[in-house]
């Protein structure tokens, strides 16, 4: 009879697989974490930050162009609502008298309603009395039409006006939606931005805070940004070097860009003492007595639209494919802009961003 017995294991054998294992797969988190250490983005180079902060802040431009005529569509829509609702309480006071009107009729047929005309004819003391009574009261009668009619009148008109107040009301939340989304939008482009520059040196920092060191990311890639920059920045006298003298508006709207240099910019602001890019101009334009539309991608249509080679003082100068930023051209190849949170309204080169298109307001 065979023996049957189980194969002789080495003692260490079993340890030394798990131990084995073990290893492995340490090897394997091992290999991984260093092959994601080898994929780890690289810092940034300060030129680069830059351009993205840029980049963050010309994203947070158009969304406030966004934010800009939202929130006025959300004003005309509130207004509208008012007067609407202002007429509908007038309508409704109106209503209320045509009712009370017509009460008073109804109440007065139902005390005489219940005898026929013959009998009350043939009860009265005074025929003739009563017949002049009869006439009276078949005007009477048409009375009660009228203001029968004037209630239904009345109740359609406090009707329609109730149903396009309801209309306006809707239309103004969703503007309120539409704000909400693009306020967050801005303060969310802004926020990286900020994070951004928390990680330039000191010295970078603050060029670029003081809005020294940004240009377009596509001008910043390849170029030494603020050396771009300080070029475009050169001290610059009031008119010095404009192509021609300003005139008439053109010269109040001007005047009014120079006296806002150096107040901060905050997005949303038409001034006086903060602006936004195209509250700048719509203030400076205003100053000017010409009424501007409140966003960038409406005041390019405002005006006759200019070629590059014959802007003149005053012309309105838009920039990137959006049509997101505008400034006042002040001649020289020069304008006057509010750049962006944290540089205030300065002169700059209309070559510091991509050209987008010009008008000159009537």
């Amino acid at each position: 009879m065979a023996t049957h017995r189980k194969p002789k294991q080495h003692p260490l054998a079993g340890s030394t697989a798990r131990t084995a294992a073990t290893l492995a797969l340490a090897g394997a988190a091992t290999a991984t974490a260093l092959e994601g250490t080898g994929h780890a983005a690289p810092a940034l180079t300060p030129a680069q930050a830059k351009a993205q902060v840029a980049g963050y802040y010309q994203q947070a431009e158009v969304a406030t162009e966004k934010y800009n005529g939202a929130k006025e569509r959300t004003d005309r829509a509130r207004s509208a609502l008012e007067r609407l609702q202002d007429e509908a309480a007038r309508k409704t006071e109106r209503l209320n008298s045509a009712r009370n009107a017509l009460g008073s009729f109804a109440t007065a047929q139902y005390r005489d309603g219940g005898m026929p005309a013959g009998v009350r004819l043939l009860l009265s003391s005074s025929p003739d009395r009563y017949l002049e009574s009869a006439s009276l009261a078949d005007r009477a009668g048409t009375r009660q039409a009228t203001a029968v009619a004037r209630v239904r009148h009345e109740l359609r008109d406090v009707q329609r006006v109730r149903t396009t107040a309801g209309a306006r009301l809707s239309e103004l939340r969703r503007e309120e939606a539409a704000l909400a989304a693009h306020k967050h939008t801005i303060e969310a482009k802004l926020e990286k931005a900020r994070q951004l520059l928390q990680e330039l040196p000191a010295v970078e920092r603050t060029a670029v805070e003081a809005g020294e060191g940004v240009a377009t990311a596509g001008a910043a890639a390849g170029a030494d940004v603020k050396e771009a920059a300080h070029a475009a920045l050169a001290p610059v006298a009031p008119h010095a070097g404009a192509d021609r003298a300003a005139s008439g508006r053109a010269a109040q709207a001007v005047a009014f860009a120079y006296s806002a240099i150096g107040k901060p910019y905050v997005w949303g602001a038409t001034g006086p003492s903060a602006f936004d890019c195209s509250g700048l101009t719509q203030a400076a334009w205003q100053a000017a007595g010409v009424s501007l539309p409140r966003t960038t991608y409406t005041q390019i249509n405002a005006g006759r639209r200019i070629a590059r080679n014959r802007l003149a003082p005053g012309d309105l100068v838009f920039f990137y494919s959006g049509i997101s930023h505008v400034g006042l051209y002040v001649g020289g190849g020069r304008m006057i802009h509010a750049p962006h949170p944290g540089a205030p309204v300065r002169i700059a080169s209309i070559d510091e961003m991509p050209f987008a298109g010009a008008s000159r307001p009537a």
